[in-house]
């Protein structure tokens, strides 16, 4: 378990880092009206609710990590034959064993679709769940969503399940009542109830983080398992904790309901789930970057690189470009961007509003569809690094050198990399404070593209005749480009 935040999922838990009108077991409630002041008891709502949330059990084959053998055989011995077989390479007996994690999830209807998280079944080879008057079925899984960490089973049954329904989690505010039922630490079903913290927690999983931060208790065992609200309807699926201990201290992260509900419903229909697919790398921007950059507001997502053939190439957006709307959505953050995108459907021609240059302006990019892995927030942090020489740069507590075949050779830098490498850096340097490190590649200082130091040297020139106080440098480590905000003295 992770000393910051753990996924609560099973005994596998590792470290981290969904209507208006409503219906649980079968019965229509009306929309949400979620009270002022406490229940005087949770226990009718826990009573209605509880049957339609299961316990997930999923048997999962792993390699043991083996000991030593305690003896050694002769080489050419037979019986350094026979147990070369379950040896592993440095001589540890390597066993598969059968290894059981427990989690939560909730029927969704009463055919016997089933949400929960998908690492609580992650490479699972049997899953099976147990509802509350004990009855077990072998489930299905229909489809699963790492992205957002969601999965849908089936079970099949001769009698219609009891039921719970998605809610509307955009009506949630921070102070409302909250129910969570699940199996923590596979103690069978549990209620705990709390208030909801706090909206829209990015706890750095993904670029769809926008969780829902709730005080009531939930533990190893609670993954997959349904927030409630007051009404009975699910505004949340219980996903991760934040705890120093391993156990609950009254922080826990849910996915909301109305970013489930599109996802559960792609995963029902066709056991996937289709993204949209723009092709850039995206980063924040800073109160240094906007001024840098001679932005008057720092919403938007600030393109920090652009893949190659990718719909943003073929469009035209670029480096350094702030992306401020998307179709008919303001973009505000990074999140939004990535949230949007990710709707879209693949092939739509979509109008992105960017600015650029000091003016905004409209570019039509066509979207593709999302494979596997690809670019998404830039979140790198620089740190720390090696010694080098070459054209020092006083100022910025750097040393420079030009990109060449031996500093490609020693710094580990990619064939196509171009401009002034920072072979050594002040530890209190300006660019240390903003996390560059030694083995970096400046390819851009504000406008001016780099190709050697001296180029590093008059951009800042530049910079100073235009009275500029920071300068904006596009950085390339390990092949990913980032921005930073770097400040300059006047001379």
């Amino acid at each position: 378990m992770s000393s910051l935040s753990s996924y609560i999922g099973s005994s596998r838990a590792r470290a981290i880092g969904g209507v208006a009108a409503a219906t649980f077991l079968g019965l229509a409630v009306g929309a949400p009206s979620y009270a002022a002041s406490a229940p005087d008891s949770f226990a009718d709502l826990a009573e209605k609710v509880s049957p339609a949330v299961v316990n997930v059990s999923s048997t999962h084959v792993m390699a043991d990590q083996g000991v030593p053998l305690p003896f050694a055989f002769p080489p050419g011995s037979p019986f350094e034959e026979f147990f070369r077989q379950f040896q592993g390479p440095q001589g540890q007996l390597q066993p598969e064993r059968k290894v059981t994690s427990l989690g939560s999830g909730f029927i969704i209807d009463a055919s016997g679709y089933i949400v929960t998280n998908n690492h609580v079944i992650d490479e699972a080879k049997d899953i099976e769940v147990t509802l509350t008057d004990g009855s077990e079925y072998p489930a299905t899984l229909i489809g699963t969503d790492p992205k957002t960490d969601l999965a849908l089973l089936k079970v099949e049954s001769k009698k219609s399940l009891p039921y719970v329904s998605f809610g509307d989690s955009d009506t949630v505010r921070i102070g409302d009542w909250v129910m969570a039922v699940g199996n923590p630490f596979g103690l069978g079903g549990t209620v705990t109830a709390g208030i909801v913290s706090a909206r829209g927690r990015d706890i750095h999983e993904g670029p769809y983080d926008d969780f829902l931060q709730i005080d009531a208790a939930i533990n190893q065992g609670n993954s997959g398992g349904p927030t409630f609200a007051t009404d009975g309807s699910v505004i949340g699926i219980n996903t991760a904790i934040f705890s120093p201990s391993g156990g609950s201290v009254g922080i826990g992260f849910a996915i909301p309901s109305n970013l489930a509900k599109p996802i559960i419903a792609e995963l029902k229909e066709q056991g996937h789930v289709d993204r949209g697919w723009l092709g850039v790398s995206i980063q924040e921007l800073t109160p240094d970057l906007t001024r840098g950059m001679g932005l008057n507001s720092d919403e938007g997502a600030l393109i920090a690189g652009v893949q190659d053939g990718s719909p943003a190439e073929q469009a035209g957006l670029r480096p350094g470009d702030v992306v401020v709307g998307f179709g008919g959505n303001d973009i505000a953050s990074p999140k939004d961007l990535s949230r949007v995108v990710a709707e879209t459907t693949s092939g739509a021609t979509v109008p992105v509003r960017i600015w650029r240059d000091g003016s905004q302006r409209t570019v039509n990019v066509t979207i593709a569809e999302m494979q596997d892995e690809v670019a998404g927030i830039d979140r790198s942090t620089p740190d720390s690094g090696r010694s080098g020489a070459s054209d020092s740069l006083q100022q910025l507590g750097a040393v420079l050198a030009p990109v060449t075949r031996e500093t490609r050779q020693q710094y580990g830098l990619a064939d196509g990399a171009e401009g002034a490498l920072i072979a050594d850096l002040e530890q209190d340097s300006v660019l240390a404070e903003q996390g560059v490190r030694p083995g970096d590649v400046i390819e851009r200082v504000n406008n001016r593209t780099i190709s050697e130091p001296r180029d590093v040297a008059t951009a800042l020139r530049e910079a100073r005749a235009d009275n500029r106080t920071v300068v904006v440098m596009l950085i390339d480590r390990d092949g990913s480009d980032h921005f930073v905000a770097v400040q300059i003295e006047q001379s």
